[in-house]
C-alpha cells in the first residue's frame, strides 16, 4: 500500500496522510476536536441561562420606617437585584461586598421619611463595585429602576393630597416623558451577544494555533519539507491537501456550534442563513492561513506556535463586544482590524440580531474575501521562495 502511494503523490495523498496524523498525534486531536467541544460545553453551561438575576445585595436601613421599607421592597421586587441581608454598620457592607459575598449595598439614610414628606431631598446611597463591571452595572439598574419609581409615586400621592388631579400631578413630574426601545437584544440576553461572540474568538485562537503547529511540522526541516513536496507532487498541491481536513474539521466545530446556539439556546436568526455561512468559510480559512503563513516564516514550530497565541489570544478584547470599538484607541482599533474575527463577528451579528439588508451587509464580508486573497497570495510567495531556496541547495 505504501509503495503504491509512493507511485502516485498528490492531493489526495497528503489530505489522507494527515488525517492519519489526526490519529496518531494526540494534541492534534486535542487541538481539533476535543478542546472545542469542551470549551463550547463550558461556556454554554456557564452562560446558558441568559439572564443574570436576583443578584444579592445588602442593605442598610437607619430609618426603620414603613417608607424605607417600601424602598427596600421595590429594589428586591426587580429581577436585577435581591436584597439577602441586612447589615449594621457601613463597614460591615463594604467587607461584605470585597469579599464578594454581596454585590451591593443599599443605605437609607435617618430621617428618611420625616424629610421626604417635610419636602427635603433626603439621598439614598447605593454602593456597588466597579471593578466587576457587568455585575456593578445589573445591580446599579435594580436600584435606579426602583427608588426613582417610589420617589415618584410619593410625589404624586403628596400632589393629590393637596387636591390636584392624578394626570396633572403626573404631568408636573414627569413634563417630558422619555421612551426608550432597544433594537436588537432587548433582554440583554447574554447568549445572544456574549456567548455567540466567545465562541468565534476561541476557535480562531485554536485554529490559528493548530495550523501554525500542523504546517510546522513539515516544515521545520529541510528534510520533511522536501518529504512533503514529494508526497503532494508539488508544493501548492501538498500545502491544500494538508489544510483541507482541518477546514472541514473546523468547520464542523462551527457548525455545531451554530446548532446548538440557534436551536437550543434559541439565538435569532434574522438575517441571510447562506451569507452567514459563507462568512464562516472565510473566517475559518483566513484564520488558517494566518497560522500556516506562521509556520512558514517562522519555521520552528515552537516559534510559530507561540506567536500564534500571543497574536490571538486577546482578540477578544479588541473585538468590540465588552468595550466599544468607537472609544479605542488608534493601536486597540487598528489591532482589531487586522483580526479576522473582529469582522466575521460583525458579519454574524449583522445576520443574527440585527437582521441587517444584504446592502448593507457587504463589508465585513469583503473584508473577509481580502483576508483571504492577501493570505493566501502571501502563502504562495513563501513556498515559491522556499521551492527555490530548497531547489538551490539540492545536490
Amino acid at each position: 500500500m505504501q509503495r503504491r502511494d509512493r507511485e502516485r503523490p498528490g492531493f489526495s495523498l497528503v489530505f489522507w496522510r494527515e488525517l492519519a496524523w489526526l490519529r496518531r498525534r494526540p494534541l492534534l486531536l486535542m487541538l481539533t476536536a476535543v478542546i472545542p467541544l469542551g470549551l463550547m460545553l463550558l461556556l454554554t453551561a456557564i452562560l446558558s441561562a441568559g439572564l443574570a438575576t436576583r443578584l444579592p445585595i445588602a442593605v442598610l436601613d437607619l430609618d426603620g420606617s414603613e417608607l424605607s421599607r417600601s424602598v427596600i421592597r421595590a429594589v428586591d421586587a426587580t429581577p436585577d437585584t435581591a436584597a439577602v441581608l441586612h447589615v449594621a454598620e457601613l463597614s460591615e457592607g463594604r467587607h461584605l461586598i470585597v469579599a464578594r459575598k454581596i454585590r451591593g449595598l443599599l443605605m437609607l439614610p435617618r430621617n428618611l421619611e420625616r424629610d421626604v414628606f417635610a419636602g427635603r431631598r433626603p439621598e439614598v446611597v447605593f454602593f456597588y463595585n466597579t471593578q466587576t463591571f457587568t455585575v456593578g452595572n445589573l445591580v446599579l439598574r435594580g436600584a435606579n429602576a426602583a427608588i426613582p419609581t417610589v420617589a415618584a409615586g410619593i410625589r404624586i400621592s403628596l400632589r393629590t393630597a393637596e387636591g390636584q388631579p392624578v394626570e396633572e400631578a403626573q404631568a408636573a413630574i414627569t413634563p417630558i416623558p422619555l421612551q426608550t426601545h432597544a433594537l436588537f437584544n432587548s433582554t440583554l440576553n447574554y447568549v445572544h451577544f456574549l456567548l455567540a461572540a466567545l465562541l468565534p474568538a476561541v476557535l480562531q485562537t485554536l485554529v490559528v494555533t493548530t495550523m501554525a503547529y500542523a504546517v510546522g511540522l513539515d516544515v521545520e526541516t529541510r528534510h520533511r519539507f522536501a518529504v512533503l513536496r514529494r508526497l503532494g507532487g508539488g508544493l501548492v498541491p501538498a500545502m491544500f491537501g494538508k489544510m483541507l481536513p482541518y477546514t472541514i474539521l473546523f468547520l464542523s466545530m462551527l457548525g455545531i456550534a451554530d446548532a446548538v446556539l440557534f436551536r437550543f439556546l434559541e439565538l435569532p436568526l434574522r438575517g441571510d442563513p447562506s451569507l452567514l455561512v459563507f462568512a464562516g468559510v472565510l473566517f475559518v480559512l483566513a484564520c488558517q492561513f494566518i497560522g500556516a503563513l506562521l509556520a512558514l516564516l517562522l519555521r520552528q514550530v515552537a516559534v510559530a506556535v507561540s506567536i500564534a497565541t500571543l497574536l490571538t489570544a486577546p482578540a477578544f478584547g479588541f473585538m468590540g463586544i465588552g468595550f466599544p470599538r468607537l472609544g479605542m484607541n488608534q493601536f486597540a482599533y487598528g489591532y482589531g482590524e487586522l483580526l479576522p474575527g473582529t469582522w466575521y463577528l460583525m458579519a454574524r451579528i449583522d445576520q443574527t440580531i440585527r437582521g441587517t439588508p444584504l446592502d448593507l451587509s457587504w463589508k465585513p464580508i469583503l473584508v473577509l474575501v481580502g483576508f483571504v486573497i492577501v493570505l493566501i497570495s502571501f502563502t504562495a510567495l513563501r513556498i515559491w521562495k522556499m521551492r527555490g531556496s530548497s531547489e538551490g541547495r539540492a545536490p
